[in-house]
């Protein structure tokens, strides 16, 4: 491969993350591991924004695919290599190999995503929805983040990036989102945390031969109403149409979980979604975002 193949998504994410180096870098780290590993390369992926991903043929004849991860200063890495391990294959695609310390893992190659399937809308939410339940189990010990240290870092996260765009939406819409992140702060309990994607949506769930399975998790030890919220913060809130509060309901009484916490989480990460957009300038999803994060104080 050359640094043309990288898809721009990822190309933009790794700028603006001064990256420049390991955009350099890439076609010698997918040699390099093509040796290493024994696997052919073959073709780049599109569909992420953080990680080089890359067709490969094991020496066996199994298909997989090479993730190459964006260095970051943080664990997110190790989060979702601990992820990965402890779903075993249920629920996660299945890990074949990993060098955390490089980032760089090889995985089973899945199908195409939900998003490119024709599915009608209420079955791609069945299949969300399912697909993060066969995910959820008890995961404490692993040194995973919570979901109230999530929370806590939403609303760090939320208060300053709206500062350093300019305030592109309302003070209201901000103070309610705080304000929900905050109760699911305090709502947290260890003791009855599960081990949660954090980012579930159409394009991080893939078709698999046993049904759907997930990728790129961050990897939280969490309420499940937390991937709930994920699942719906993408749905629009307006005047017309479905009560915005339906969709919160129907995924509570599917799972048995609380509508109203689904909802909080739901209104903090589109927020906070749509300031990454904006900052990136992710459009018009950006935008789409902003707008319902506008009117969701006033459901």
């Amino acid at each position: 491969m050359s640094t043309t193949d990288v898809p721009e998504a990822v190309r933009r994410r790794a700028i603006a993350a001064g990256q420049e180096k390991w955009l350099a870098r890439l076609p010698e780290i997918v040699a390099s591991f093509e040796e290493e590993w024994e696997f052919r390369a073959g073709r780049v992926l599109g569909g992420g924004s953080e990680a080089l991903v890359v067709e490969a043929a094991l020496r066996d004849g199994q298909a997989a695919v090479l993730k190459v991860l964006m260095p970051r200063d943080d664990d997110s890495a190790r989060h979702e290599f601990t992820t990965l391990e402890l779903a075993g294959g249920a629920g996660c695609a299945r890990l074949l190999r990993a060098d955390i310390e490089r980032s760089v893992m090889l995985l089973e190659r899945l199908g195409p995503a939900l998003a490119e399937l024709d599915l009608p809308s209420a079955r791609r939410r069945e299949v969300l929805c399912d697909t993060a339940r066969n995910l959820w189990r008890p995961a404490g010990g692993h040194g995973l983040p919570t979901g109230a240290e999530k929370g806590r870092w939403l609303v760090e996260f939320i208060t300053s990036e709206w500062e350093a765009l300019g305030r592109p939406c309302s003070a209201e819409a901000v103070a309610y989102a705080l304000a929900c992140a905050r109760r699911r702060i305090a709502a947290h309990d260890d003791a009855h945390a599960v081990l949660v994607h954090g980012d579930i949506h159409e394009r991080n769930t893939l078709q698999a031969d046993s049904g759907f399975k997930l990728i790129d998790p961050d990897g939280l030890l969490a309420e499940p109403e937390y991937d709930l919220g994920v699942i719906m913060r993408e749905d629009p809130v307006g005047p017309d149409g479905e009560d915005p509060l339906d969709c919160a309901r129907w995924l509570a009484l599917r799972t048995g979980r609380d509508a109203t916490a689904i909802w909080e989480w739901a209104t903090v990460e589109r927020l906070s979604t749509a300031l990454v957009c904006t900052r990136l300038g992710y459009e018009p999803t950006g935008q789409r975002l902003m707008q319902a994060a506008e009117r969701a104080p006033y459901v």
